[in-house]
């Protein structure tokens, strides 16, 4: 439900923020909630009809059928009619319905039924296709939807975001999305992401107490609103408003959902424009040549009109999504969610890779195997104390906290109560719990090592407790690397006593603490991990790993994956970098360690500066910044939500080869695009020299509208087996970005090749076949028409022939046909239309088109032109392969 709005905002929110809370009138929802929060949470649960307790699963039901399902409106499709007036709003679709109209104005209803099944076949095709990729993936999406916990009849349940209701309760923690706008009931160290609303990147500290004179919403200390994010802490809040009512509803349906162009679109936005502005030069440059030299304007006009559509790449909306489109169908059947279709093209275009360490390259089923002391003795207090500490924390249980209870299974409910709870941070980087045990309150802490050695003061063997002093840490240190060399990853476990004289702490409080032990964790690479990584290497995709993890364990693991390490760089080092240094540094190394979140999002950011097109894969609260700073963000299905929202492409299965596969199958989508569009803009140049000799060289036109347009329509439909075909391995080999550029160049070298054999075609018909008769004053107006209808069959045999044939040269770089094969649909396609080129001289429609039967020997010179024409193609095209390459 949140995939499109909260993820496009999300992007957005650093470039345009939204004041919502200085709009100039305040919605009815939003006076409401504010209302609430200036009641007690006890007087605001009974305005709400609810209670601590939460509701009952009857009356949410009922609630549910009441205001509805918790969704945006903007979230919703297109109907039929409004999904296909989109699509004819572009430029080329309004440029054919234009001709369409015109030649119909002027009574050719042949070229207006002609024109018109074109439009039908782009719009139709891509219509068709793309809703069949989007129903697939939605049908596999709905594996990925947000949940949140809320209490129903007084449990904790896990319910879809889109089934929360006015009343509920729920619960938040780090790593939440908070999924409705909510008064807060309880709070602990509890801070909230809003910059999906204000802009703000900086996390805003909410509590359950609220306070006067907050004339916007947004100031509210007590509420959070539906699409922002729990960075740390835990909290309960009673919901207020749902779905088109909240805060982030009212924003989008006043504003049109609009996504960043990438480099893709902008490239395919230019070129058609080129191809536009092209044409009507071209059709300008026709209509007085033709209405000079003929003397027959709406016959000029028509011809013009006619060019037009024939230079025109209409076929290019479909063919772009109608790849994208069967990119995602393939990836859905390989379990993989494209949230956002063309993110496919900027998977294939990646040239780095950056990745989180835990839960991506390693399996996220991580197993405690040591409990020791400082000596490296088993210690069952450390076990003891950790198990308390993972037992008593109410936040996002991690991997870690689910390793350490399921290791044992200790009573503690008798023996030991919860007095207060100091929540994980990534500034800290560890956690504490407070109980009530054994006559005292005991701060258990657990975090990494280095942050819990900085809050000890004494450390414990056995039972006998000894300061800690300086020159003994190194010494102390010792275990802990020889685990971490192991591959293990390793926690500190420290407490202190206190006396039973309050109930609240303070991070204050984690201070003067006893070092007890260590407790150590495998977390094994996946099992595709080293496969997967030899084949990102082998597709010339660099891999980067940044982890949060010290450079022990992340060596350890890039070992085991296959990865060289040849640069290692710590985050307090990069703290300390200059701009220029930074940029430098991240260039050039391959592992980051001690990463903070800021630092993820930095470091993907500066090489996105550098010119690379970056994917980041992370499961965690600490990747979303980075997931969302990345060309394409790449998530798993165990991630946590903030996670699974702020990336673009979500993995259902846990097999890492699918990245590969991703990475592949995107770029056999922008080979395919740049097939037709290297075809289309090398045609239309070539036809350039053709159309414009032809008109200003003969006394007739060299082709009649109808024959124009038909052959285009012909043309068009050979075309549709491109998003098919096979590609070559060697032109998937590494990332592919797009060049405008190169794309010219092709077409300047290209398209005259197809104006030579134009010519030689003119010159065929014009003298072997005696055309040229027509300008002898001897002949006779019917003899006349005979000769022009010869040249113009003749023409059209070729061109079509020829154009239809091009694309099996241009397709690969190796020699066609013999060395590289088209798909079979793109095969059978190309030759059922040139079959339907060489017949229809002879069919029942000869005559209605204008078209005459073509003598028997025509076909050996065309046979003898085709042959010809694919050699030299061939040559003129590895030459320029060879010269400027194939981006």
């Amino acid at each position: 439900m949140l995939d499109g709005l909260l993820n496009q905002f999300s992007r957005r929110s650093t470039a345009r923020s939204f004041n919502l809370g200085r709009l100039q009138e305040a919605s009815e929802f939003e006076r409401r909630l504010m209302d609430l929060c200036s009641l007690t949470a006890q007087d605001a649960l009974k305005a709400l009809e609810t209670g601590p307790r939460g509701l009952s699963s009857q009356e949410a039901e009922r609630r549910l059928e009441e205001f509805g399902p918790n969704e945006l409106a903007q979230a919703r499709r297109l109907g039929f009619w409004g999904d296909i007036f989109e699509r004819c709003k572009s430029p080329l679709v309004i440029q054919l319905l234009i001709i369409a109209l015109v030649s119909g104005f002027i009574g050719e209803i042949k070229s207006t039924f002609i024109v018109s099944a074109m439009v039908v076949l782009s719009v139709g095709l891509s219509y068709i296709l793309d809703r069949r990729s989007r129903n697939t993936v939605d049908s596999l999406g709905k594996r990925v939807q947000s949940r949140t916990l809320v209490l129903r009849d007084g449990k904790e349940t896990e319910v879809r975001v889109s089934e929360v209701v006015p009343g509920d309760v729920v619960i938040l923690h780090a790593g939440s999305i908070v999924p409705a706008d909510l008064r807060l009931l309880t709070a602990k160290d509890f801070f909230v992401s809003q910059s999906v609303l204000s802009g703000e990147s900086i996390a805003v500290e909410k509590g359950a107490n609220g306070s006067g004179g907050h004339t916007a919403a947004l100031e509210l200390p007590n509420a959070c609103f539906f699409g922002s994010s729990v960075t740390s802490g835990t909290a309960r809040g009673v919901v207020v408003n749902t779905g088109t009512r909240t805060m982030f509803g009212s924003i989008s349906q006043r504003l049109t959902e609009r996504r960043e162009e990438t480099s893709f679109d902008i490239g395919v936005r230019s070129f058609t424009w080129l191809m536009i502005r092209f044409m009507v030069v071209m059709v300008c440059a026709v209509f007085f040549i033709v209405g000079m030299t003929k003397g027959n304007w709406v016959e000029a006009l028509l011809f013009g009109l006619s060019i037009a559509v024939g230079l025109t790449p209409e076929m290019l909306p479909m063919i772009v999504t109608v790849n994208l489109a069967k990119g995602a169908l393939t990836m859905a059947r390989k379990k993989v969610i494209v949230k956002r279709l063309p993110s496919i093209q900027n998977f294939g275009a990646i040239d780095v890779l950056c990745t989180d360490k835990t839960g991506t390259l390693t399996q996220d089923k991580v197993v405690l195997k040591r409990h020791v002391d400082i000596t490296g003795n088993v210690s069952e207090d450390v076990l003891n104390y950790a198990y308390l500490n993972s037992y008593y924390q109410t936040g996002l249980r991690s991997l870690i906290d689910r390793a350490i209870l399921e290791h044992s299974d200790l009573d503690v409910e008798e023996n030991c109560a919860l007095v207060d709870e100091l929540p994980f941070d990534f500034q800290r980087r560890r956690m504490s719990v407070v109980v009530d045990y054994e006559g005292d309150h005991v701060l258990i802490c657990k975090g990494a090592v280095e942050e819990i050695y900085t809050i000890c003061s004494q450390y414990q063997i056995g039972d006998e407790v000894y300061p800690l002093i300086d020159m003994i840490r190194e010494d102390l240190f010792e275990e802990v690397e020889r685990l971490n060399r192991d591959g293990y990853r390793v926690l500190g476990i420290a407490y202190r006593e206190f006396p039973r004289e309050r109930s609240t702490y303070t991070v204050a409080d984690e201070q003067g603490l006893i070092l007890l032990g260590y407790i150590a964790f495998f977390d094994p690479p996946k099992d595709s991990a080293a496969e997967a990584v030899k084949l990102l290497k082998e597709t010339g995709v660099e891999i980067k790993v940044v982890t949060g993890d010290n450079d022990l364990v992340a060596r350890k693991v890039c070992r085991d994956v296959g990865l060289t390490v040849q640069r290692l760089v710590s985050g307090t080092e990069l703290s300390l970098l200059s701009k220029d240094e930074f940029s430098r540094i991240v260039r050039e190394a391959d592992v980051f360690v001690k990463i903070t979140p800021v630092q993820k999002e930095q470091i993907v950011r500066e090489l996105r500066e550098s010119g690379h097109v970056v994917g980041f894969m992370g499961d965690g609260v600490n990747d979303a910044p980075a997931l969302k700073a990345a060309d394409v963000g790449i998530s798993v299905d165990s991630a946590v939500d903030v996670a699974k929202e702020a990336a673009d492409i979500v993995l259902l299965e846990k097999n890492l080869l699918v990245l590969e596969e991703g990475i592949i199958e995107g770029r056999k989508v922008f080979a395919n695009i740049v097939k037709y569009i290297r075809m289309g803009a090398s045609s239309n140049f070539g036809n350039m020299f053709s159309v414009v000799g032809a008109s200003y060289l003969f006394p007739f036109l060299p082709m009649l509208p109808v024959q124009v347009l038909t052959n285009n329509l012909l043309y068009d439909l050979s075309q549709t087996g491109i998003p098919t075909d096979n590609v070559d391995r060697e032109q998937i080999a590494k990332p592919l970005k797009w060049h405008i550029g190169n794309v010219k160049r092709f077409m300047v070298f290209i398209g005259p090749v197809s104006s030579i054999f134009d010519y030689a075609t003119y010159a065929l018909m014009w003298f072997f076949f005696r055309c040229s008769a027509f300008s002898d004053p001897a002949t006779g107006p019917q003899q006349k028409e005979a000769l022009a209808s010869l040249f113009q069959t003749g023409w059209f045999v070729e061109s079509l022939l020829t154009q239809t044939l091009i694309v099996h040269i241009i397709r690969t770089r190796r020699i066609p046909f013999f060395g590289s094969c088209a798909s079979l649909h793109m095969t059978l396609t190309t030759l059922t239309i040139m079959a339907v080129g060489a017949w229809l001289p002879y069919s029942p429609f000869a005559k209605s088109l204008g078209m005459v039967p073509l003598p028997l020997v025509y076909w050996i010179w065309i046979a003898a032109f085709l042959f010809t024409y694919a050699i030299l193609t061939h040559i003129v095209k590895t030459w320029f392969f060879n010269r400027y390459g194939g981006d």
